[in-house]
């Protein structure tokens, strides 16, 4: 007996995943200056490199790091991706950009969202500057900043980004 079956090609199967987040000693203060409006690094003893946001140690030299640095919300673009695919119930619709940024002062990249730009003109070393949220809106979160948006700097020169000693 021969049945004529139809091919699958794909299926939609939904995973939603929940996350609780304990913050560390590093990372609570850093949220808690992220609720004043302020960014916060923590800066190496040894190496004098600053982490933006802190870790509670050094990278590089497995180090504690305490002593604490406000960076401008200000950074530098490290490396960028422009995303096509939507993301569910994701209030931002593509095309977008998601940027690794080193924050002026940090040696470090983090990752943010990019905006007010034309994703074809993005580049590497290019400046921008943080969009914050109405400081009414303010939590313990690192999306008080909208997204980083370009501003008329000239460009880093892509060697010299992160790599300032000491975030200075």
């Amino acid at each position: 007996m021969s049945e004529e079956r139809e091919m699958i090609t794909g299926m939609e199967a939904p995973i939603y995943l929940q996350y609780n987040f304990t913050a560390g000693s590093a990372s609570t203060r850093f949220l808690a200056q992220i609720k004043q409006g302020k960014i916060v690094g923590q800066r190496c003893p040894c190496c004098k490199n600053v982490y933006v946001p802190p870790r509670g140690s050094c990278a590089a030299c497995g180090v504690a790091t305490t002593e604490e640095v406000t960076v401008k919300d200000k950074a530098t673009v490290q490396s960028f991706t422009i995303v096509y695919i939507p993301i569910p119930n994701n209030p931002i619709k593509p095309p977008y950009i998601i940027a690794n940024l080193v924050a002026d002062g940090a040696n470090n990249s983090f990752i943010h969202l990019m905006s007010e730009c034309v994703n074809e003109e993005v580049h590497i070393g290019q400046r921008v500057k943080a969009v914050w949220k109405p400081e009414q809106e303010w939590d313990y979160a690192m999306d008080n900043i909208k997204y980083w948006a370009p501003i008329d700097e000239p460009d880093v020169p892509v060697d010299q980004i992160g790599k300032t000693i000491g975030g200075q």
